[in-house]
Formats: C-alpha cells, structure tokens, sequence
C-alpha cells in the first residue's frame, strides 16, 4: 500500500543505513513481468541519465514457473541480463525463484508440482548468474516458517504475493549480500564451517542453495563457487512525524513512487 514498504524501497533504505550514505533507486522493474522482459528492463536501466548504478538487484522467476516459461528460455533471458549489467561495470545480486509451494491456495499434487519447479528454476538461475559473474540468493521457502505460523501477516490479501511484512523478510535476505558486494557489510568475509559454508562445484551449491533459503552463492573461479549463508539484520524503522491537524499527505519522492514491485516481478 505504500511506495516505502516495497522491496526497492527497504533495499535502498537498508543499504544506506549500513553505509551510512545517501542512496539513489532505479527501479525499472514491472509487476506481473517474466524473464524475457529483463532485456527491455536493462536496456531501460542503462540508457538513464547518470552514472552506471553501483549494484543492481534481480528478483525474478515465480511468473515464469505460473505461465510454464521453459526453463532454458528463462535462464537464457537471466544470462544475457547479468552479462550486460557486469560489462556495465554494475555488482548484480539475483534473488533466485521463491517457492510457490509454500502458497496458500495451491493444493496437491499441484503443490508438489510448483515446488520442484520453482527449485529446479532457482537452482538454474543460480548457475548462469554466477557465471555471469553476479551472486545469488536463494528466496526459497524464506516465507514457509512465518507463512505457517501466520498467513494472513506474511502474504496478501490475494494469499499470492506477500504481504508488507513477507516483502521485508524477503528484502532483509538479500539486503547482506547487496551490502557484501559493494564491500560495506560490517561482518568478516570468512567462512564458518558451522553455517556448512563453503567452496562447492557451482552444481552443488546451486542444488544446496534450492533447499535452503537465504543461501549466497558468489563464483570463486570455474567451476567452483562459494556457499554462504549471512545473518540477516532487522531495519530501523524510524516512526514517522506527526501531522499537523487537516494538513494534507506529503507526496511521494520520484523514487518512491516508482516503488518496487513483488519479488517475482523483475529487475
């Protein structure tokens, strides 16, 4: 319902609380979009006037698995996407396909089935986007937990897309890898085997990151990639100042009010 609460916004707010400077957001992303949007989103992106972004954030995939997108022709889209934003000279972090198994109106076997197809996409994203040269984070069933414990809180009121709350927890996974790959997360970069970090066959630790949501995948040198799992953080949200009495609502910034939409909607 509001500009601020997307996942663009949070990201934005996020990393320039850990940097402690000021942010600029982009969005070209689209809600509803699929993979073979990405080539018109990218174009878009670069051609604005400024500097090329720092580090650009890819959600993708759970539209695709919804209107049977073949599997090679999404990860083909994704490929050239990240390609063109690392010749670019952009950090690109993708947060791979959610799993739609964890939706409230999908029953069985189509559960079952929304499941296997939204890893098998994840894990493919996770493939070509690190040889690409971008990270990735595994979105999983990031929602599944809270889902379980509190559905109305965590998704929409179309029990589809998440919720305010959903799209925080979605954005607070990512957000430590956007700060990791523009060197700002204040925690060392070393891995810790009881986390079952590690170096792993890129394969390997796209299938293991499918399991597991908030799972970084970063490439280390073909065919080999590093698994990561980073603690995520809770935003400060500071309360919003009282209104004087019959003043009207403030209006949006230009970047809020091109606000992010669902994680599955794009660039």
């Amino acid at each position: 319902r509001r500009a601020g609460q997307t996942p663009g916004a949070l990201l934005a707010s996020g990393l320039a609380q850990v940097a402690e400077r000021s942010v600029e957001l982009r969005n070209v992303a689209l809600p509803g979009a699929r993979s073979d949007d990405l080539e018109r989103q990218v174009t878009l992106l670069l051609a604005l006037p400024g500097p090329t972004p720092d580090v650009c954030v890819i959600m993708i995939g759970a539209n695709d698995v919804t209107h049977r997108v073949p599997l090679t022709a999404s990860v083909r889209y994704l490929s050239e996407a990240v390609r063109r934003l690392r010749d670019a000279g952009a950090e690109v972090v993708v947060g791979t396909c959610p799993d739609l198994g964890t939706i409230e109106p999908v029953y069985q076997p189509l559960r079952w089935l929304a499941r296997r197809l939204s890893r098998q996409l994840a894990a493919a994203q996770t493939i070509v986007a690190v040889e690409q040269g971008g990270r990735t984070v595994s979105l999983g069933d990031l929602l599944g937990p809270e889902f379980a414990a509190n559905p109305r809180e965590m998704f929409g009121v179309d029990n589809y897309h998440p919720s305010a709350e959903g799209y925080a927890t979605a954005a607070m996974a990512v957000l430590p890898s956007v700060c990791a790959a523009l060197g700002v997360w204040p925690e060392p970069d070393v891995l810790d085997a009881d986390r079952h970090e590690g170096v792993l066959p890129v394969a390997q630790a796209a299938a293991e990151a499918a399991e597991e949501a908030g799972t970084e995948v970063t490439g280390v040198r073909a065919p080999w990639a590093l698994l990561k799992h980073r603690r995520r953080r809770r935003l400060e949200t500071p309360a919003p100042a009282p209104e004087p009495a019959g003043a009207p609502a403030p209006e949006e910034s230009g970047a809020e009010r091109r606000g992010a939409p669902s994680p599955e909607s794009g660039h």
